[in-house]
């Protein structure tokens, strides 16, 4: 007696390879946005009853004299975070495109900081940033410059954790670019030499524009990530001082796990997420055109 291979009809083929994705999709990241948008409406302590509340969280967030602080915190950080790690990142592979053993083990040590924790890095940060005796303030203090209250002055704390996690990322966006350029084939650099172009007209005209998409994704991954920054201010400032470190996803997490506001956390996770899903859709809209897919 032969036995029939049952056949999958060629129509259902691919949502049948995508459907596991798609299934990890919707637990892990779909359910999760949507139950997160119906707790918003609600007040929840976790162990009592839910109370629907209607608007009622999203009108006391708006209505909260600190709550625009705590979104000029997170805007501040955003642009102080991709714009350093970017120009950072950038630097660094133009210093690394020429091939050679010493740029190899340079490549190296910029990717280090990738791989270490950013808790870790955190903890460092904070004991060489301390005011009184921390080791960048006596560094300072060998050319006579006072002391910086790095993590307590208000006007300097949200540039000191800007900075731990441009150190920290800045590495891998440097490899990234530096990809890029080493795959600019080289004859279009010869040739334009060949034509006396400057330097700087091949940079601005052949190496820029032929690392666009590269540009174009690691802005992008920068931006929501500046967003989720959350280890580094829990660890070196808890917000402070004075809430100059307070940002969305910091707040969320105090609102939620410290004060038992779940409601009224999942409702500024709801705008949070508003915020980022519109950078992105204006920031497709608006770069897009200007990047040169090969």
């Amino acid at each position: 007696m032969s036995s029939r291979r049952t056949r999958v009809p060629h129509r259902a083929l691919p949502y049948l390879l995508v459907a596991p994705v798609v299934l990890l999709l919707a637990v892990f990241y779909l359910y999760p946005l949507g139950y997160n948008l119906v707790l918003s409406f609600f007040d929840w302590n976790m162990r009592g009853p839910m109370t629907f509340v209607g608007f009622g969280n999203f009108v006391e967030m708006f209505t909260d004299p600190d709550f625009g602080r705590i979104l000029g915190n997170t805007i501040l950080y955003m642009v102080m975070d991709v714009t350093l790690t970017l120009a950072v990142g950038f630097a660094l592979a133009l210093y690394l495109r020429r091939l050679s053993w010493v740029n190899r083990f340079l490549e190296s040590v910029v990717f280090v900081p990738t791989v270490i924790s950013l808790v870790s890095v955190s903890l460092v940060f904070v004991w060489l940033m301390r005011a009184d005796d921390g080791l960048l303030n006596w560094a300072l203090s060998l050319f006579g410059v006072d002391a910086v209250g790095w993590l307590t002055d208000p006007s300097v704390a949200l540039v000191s954790v800007a900075l731990v996690s441009v150190w920290k990322s800045a590495g891998l966006n440097a490899l990234i670019i530096l990809a890029a350029m080493r795959a600019i084939p080289p004859y279009l650099d010869e040739a334009a030499a060949l034509d006396r172009a400057s330097r700087w007209s091949r940079f601005t005209r052949i190496t820029v524009p032929m690392i666009s998409p590269t540009l174009f994704f690691l802005v992008l991954i920068n931006i929501i990530a500046s967003f989720q920054a959350f280890d580094s201010i829990n660890v070196m400032t808890q917000g402070g001082p004075q809430g100059a470190t307070n940002t969305l996803i910091f707040s969320i997490y105090r609102e939620g796990f410290n004060y038992y506001r779940v409601g009224y956390a999942a409702a500024m996770a709801t705008v949070l997420m508003v915020i980022v899903g519109a950078i992105t859709a204006v920031y497709f809209r608006v770069l897009q055109r200007k990047v040169h897919y090969r």
